[in-house]
């Protein structure tokens, strides 16, 4: 809502910005798609090393205590 809004000021202060950010927006979002995939993979793999790493000691019982 509030990138709306000032999308709004744009417009009404220099609207042919405006509209070219209107233009824009969608091939920037698509030229940075691959990068936003690539940062999903990474993550992806450093949560799974993490989980093999922790895993002897979740076997081992190092998380709280039990009853």
């Amino acid at each position: 809502m509030f990138g709306f809004l000032i999308w709004l000021v744009l417009l009404f202060f220099c609207w042919p910005l405006a509209l070219l950010a209107l233009v824009a927006y969608p091939l920037v979002w698509l030229l940075l798609l691959p990068f936003r995939l690539i940062g999903i993979g990474v993550d992806a793999v450093f949560e799974l090393l993490r989980a093999i790493v922790m895993l002897p000691a979740r076997v081992l019982g190092g998380g709280a205590p039990r009853r």
